[in-house]
């Protein structure tokens, strides 16, 4: 079984994985993180910052520049969805209200994260990572497959998806076009280097010292 994080920056992927006809778990991130973590899935998408030390390919869900899904709003609060978010928003020390996700569409004078990481670092930002519990060669061939080639999603589909979103098909294709993209290259992996480090020093900051 596969996990599948059901927003519209995996749409692509979604389509690819219903032409192979394969079996699905959805959920949101935070969701999906703790099946992989439980192995109740094979693979999946997972939040970067439960990442490290697991078996990856070199794809994520990644932005550069700006994201427009990732925010920080008017207001106090985690999103209950995220993992890595939340985390960003602390290691660029923006305060308000984080909300990521398609729900991030219909939110107004917000901080765009990725926005704030590449003015601050001059580096895409990757949100998410393809990682695998068993069967590496079967998934590695999959996600050479799907990098191979861009995905064509159905103009009615995506319109379908826009809709219930309550953007346009022109903004949910721009979104898809232009902002999210899935390969990583040295780029993308000196930022979730970066990324990862400067998490760790937030959790050693924040123990209490001992005496």
């Amino acid at each position: 079984m596969l996990g599948h994080i059901d927003y519209l920056n995996l749409l692509p992927f979604y389509q690819f994985l219903k032409k192979k006809h394969i079996k699905i778990k959805k959920g949101v991130p935070s969701t999906i993180n703790e099946m992989f973590e439980k192995r109740k899935i094979d693979a999946a998408f997972i939040s970067s910052v439960k990442s490290k030390n697991k078996k990856c390919f070199d794809i994520g869900i990644i932005a550069n520049k700006k994201v427009k899904t990732v925010l920080v709003c008017p207001g106090k609060g985690l999103d209950s969805e995220s993992a890595t978010s939340n985390i960003l928003a602390e290691i660029l020390n923006i305060k308000g209200k984080v909300i990521i996700g398609d729900k991030a569409f219909r939110e107004k004078n917000c901080i765009d994260l990725a926005k704030e990481w590449h003015q601050k670092h001059k580096l895409p930002f990757v949100f998410a990572r393809f990682c695998v519990n068993k069967n590496y060669e079967k998934y590695e061939k999959l996600i050479n497959e799907f990098l191979q080639k861009k995905q064509k999603i159905p103009y009615v589909t995506l319109k379908k998806y826009a809709s219930s979103l309550g953007i346009s098909y022109k903004e949910a294709k721009e979104y898809l076009d232009k902002i999210i993209y899935y390969k990583m290259g040295w780029r993308e992996k000196k930022s979730l280097k970066m990324f990862l480090r400067k998490k760790d020093e937030l959790i050693r900051h924040k123990k209490p010292a001992r005496n």
